[in-house]
């Protein structure tokens, strides 16, 4: 399965095709549905650019994209939209448009309260896991075996040999755990398409799209999701 991931905590200055807008957002993923994506992950933004879980906003983005694709889509509700999980877990509860998943970042303080109430309103969760002790922590979870997917997220900066390196390193800890667990395998900047190249390798999901990179394999400025997509699929 490839996912596209059109936007991310990013701002439209760092790339003039980044979607921010709703009808920016159904723009992009009807491309990369067309291009060949199977799944849709986007970030919500206010007025100003920055990443919502208002319910508003996230009704506006869904609402639009939804009309445009039939594909499971799924938002974010990561820590930095307010450090505060009890007011995340209160946002979550207002949504009156429901994603059919939503990434939760388990190294995050109150991943498990945002996980409580995602079950609690019939949203998927996909488990962010950005480290191996993060792995771990997620394993010892009690929501463990509600999560229907995990995101094994690499960090930037590393080289193509360090990219399969650390993901032996957390794939390794992961198959050991309990159960058998869907996994996206993706990186970030420069392990990006190490780690795709790498989850095709593995036959697990992946996923890509101006979230994880502004930058098509050869090096070029990617010029929008359509294109990355469109790469990915021919690696």
């Amino acid at each position: 399965m490839l996912q596209a991931c059109l936007n991310g905590n990013r701002a439209r200055s760092e790339h003039p095709a980044l979607p921010v807008t709703p009808d920016q957002l159904a723009h992009d993923a009807h491309a990369a549905v067309l291009a060949g994506a199977e799944s849709v992950h986007l970030h919500p933004k206010d007025d100003h650019g920055n990443d919502s879980l208002d319910s508003a906003r996230v009704a506006a983005a869904l609402g639009a994209v939804k009309r445009e694709v039939n594909t499971p889509v799924g938002v974010t509700t990561g820590a930095w939209i307010d450090a505060d999980p009890a007011a995340r877990v209160a946002s979550i509860r207002r949504w009156n448009s429901l994603p059919d998943y939503a990434s939760v970042n388990w190294h995050e303080d109150g991943a498990e309260d945002v996980a409580a109430v995602l079950i609690e309103r019939g949203v998927g969760i996909e488990a962010g896991l950005f480290t191996v002790d993060a792995v771990r922590t997620w394993q010892a979870s009690r929501f463990a075996g509600e999560c229907f997917r995990v995101l094994l997220e690499l960090p930037d900066e590393l080289s193509a040999a360090e990219t399969v390196e650390t993901a032996d390193s957390m794939l390794a800890v992961l198959r050991r755990g309990p159960g058998s667990p869907r996994i996206l395998l993706h990186g970030q900047g420069m392990s990006c398409w190490p780690a795709l190249r790498y989850a095709g390798e593995l036959g697990l999901d992946m996923r890509i799209g101006l979230e994880d990179t502004l930058l098509l394999p050869n090096g070029e400025s990617a010029p929008d999701n359509r294109a990355l997509v469109r790469a990915a699929l021919d690696i």
